[in-house]
């Protein structure tokens, strides 16, 4: 047997014994160096745009943002479910999916095809307090998707095809709707907090209701809710101006006025018991445990975010870390402040384990009192802090994210100095303040708690919350 065969055969440890190999020499290993110290949040560069209003009332913002040679252009106007009457729920939605189904000049066909030659799709969107449609497309065809977008703002055809067509889709929207839970909570919450008096307490149509649409309703819709004095038009990205603008006066000057703006602010109520609504044999229980919050006009609006992320706004918030890495109970606990014209509401949402309901609600209940007594940790609160900033300017790295924010502003009537100094804000906010937010805001006995659940195996297990709310 040669050497090779040999060592082959031999272990390492043998080998060295015998003399036949030396063992490696290893090299010490580096110090681990602590990583370098995060850098301070930046806050958002000064927001420079060019902004004029047409004789009709409609508003227009042009804010250059970015290298890249696309550009965004929308139009939002404030027509939303908000301005809907009792026996006319979604029909806002209706109206807003039409727009783009067919003008007088165009059919659906042809509006998509226009839209594809110049680099984009249309899309359109309804929400409780506006309707926006939009493009984004290559820079250089900016005039022409200002001229798209007043086509199909200004001169819908409503079809009376597609009129039926959009509405067996929302047909279908509802009945999925009216299937998941979570939905339904989301529903009943409304209805505890608004009531079904205000247009922001109904949510969803019934079946009935929504076949009943006709063109001539939705045209009358349109007529008697949307026009250019309730419009805002935004051009956000690589545009040149002069061109920008002159399409603009050229493709809006003539458009109706319409409608002014109008408020319908609600009077938010406290149920001041569980909300339940009945899913015998349900294995999970879906909660909401919601408060009225101050809207965005508030001075303390941001203070405000920063609470609601620390208690279940984000992953390591304290709800999350409590009901699902400690106890178990949920798997995607969260928080969130929904926002309307001069309205808003806290809530805490759960899907949880039926079994541990109760106590689901009882560990939520003690995060809120705990805040409410105890000012958060520093380090605690400045995490927080560096997440809300972090989030924040990655949003406006895009042209749309930066668009959703100057809407946002001018909704709510803020300026943009509330956008140029929100990560200023964010990081001044001292764990005191948020503790006295806590206590002056989430009180148990002002707050509206939904269960959709088993209600035969979750009542009995109220018996832990406190005596106002079982």
């Amino acid at each position: 047997m040669n050497m090779r065969s040999l060592r082959n055969r031999l272990a390492a440890p043998t080998l060295m014994a015998l003399g036949l190999v030396t063992a490696p020499v290893l090299a010490a290993a580096p110090v681990k160096q602590a990583p370098p110290a995060a850098a301070a949040p930046k806050a958002l560069k000064a927001l420079v745009r060019t902004e004029f209003k047409l004789d009709n009332g409609l508003e227009v913002s042009l804010l250059p943002y970015g290298d890249m040679p696309k550009v965004v252009v929308q139009l939002a106007v404030d027509t939303g479910n908000v301005h809907e009457k009792a026996h006319e729920i979604w029909l806002a939605d209706l109206v807003g999916k039409l727009l783009v189904e067919g003008t007088t000049t165009r059919s659906a066909e042809q509006l998509a095809q226009v839209a594809a030659g110049l680099g984009g799709q249309l899309n359109v969107g309804t929400s409780l307090d506006q309707t926006f449609v939009g493009i984004e497309v290559l820079s250089e065809f900016a005039p022409e998707a200002v001229a798209l977008i007043a086509d199909v703002s200004q001169r819908p055809a409503f079809p009376p095809a597609e009129v039926e067509r959009v509405k067996t889709n929302l047909l279908r929207d509802v009945a999925i709707a009216r299937s998941q839970p979570q939905a339904l909570a989301d529903e009943l919450l409304a209805k505890s907090l608004y009531g079904e008096g205000h247009a922001y307490g109904r949510t969803y149509p019934s079946e009935e209701m929504l076949k009943g649409y006709t063109r001539e309703a939705v045209s009358a819709f349109y007529d008697a809710n949307v026009g250019a004095a309730r419009g805002r038009l935004y051009v956000v990205g690589r545009f040149e101006a002069a061109p920008v603008e002159k399409a603009i006066r050229e493709a809006f000057s003539g458009w109706k006025a319409g409608p002014a703006r109008v408020q319908n602010v609600p009077k938010q109520q406290v149920a001041k018991a569980v909300q339940f609504l009945d899913r015998p044999g349900a294995v999970q229980s879906t909660v909401r445990v919601a408060v009225k919050a101050l809207p965005p006009a508030s001075p303390d609006y941001v203070r405000q975010e920063v609470l609601n992320t620390l208690l279940g706004g984000y992953f390591s918030s304290r709800v999350t870390a409590n009901i699902r890495e400690k106890k178990g109970y949920s798997y995607s606990p969260y928080s969130r402040v929904a926002s309307h014209v001069e309205d808003a509401y806290w809530t805490q949402n759960a899907d949880v384990t039926t079994a541990v309901t109760g106590e689901s609600l009882k560990e939520i209940l003690k995060e809120v009192d705990t805040l409410r007594k105890t000012p958060p940790p520093v380090e605690e609160l400045r995490d927080v802090q560096n997440y809300l900033a972090g989030n924040f300017l990655m949003t406006n790295a895009s042209r749309f994210g930066l668009l959703g924010k100057l809407r946002f502003v001018d909704l709510h009537g803020l300026p943009d100095s509330y956008l140029e100094t929100y990560v200023q804000t964010v990081m001044s906010v001292t764990p005191e303040q948020l503790q006295q937010m806590a206590a002056k805001m989430l009180k148990q006995d002002a707050m509206s708690i939904v269960v959709v659940g088993d209600l035969k195996a979750v009542k009995p297990q109220l018996k832990v919350l406190p005596a106002p709310l079982r």
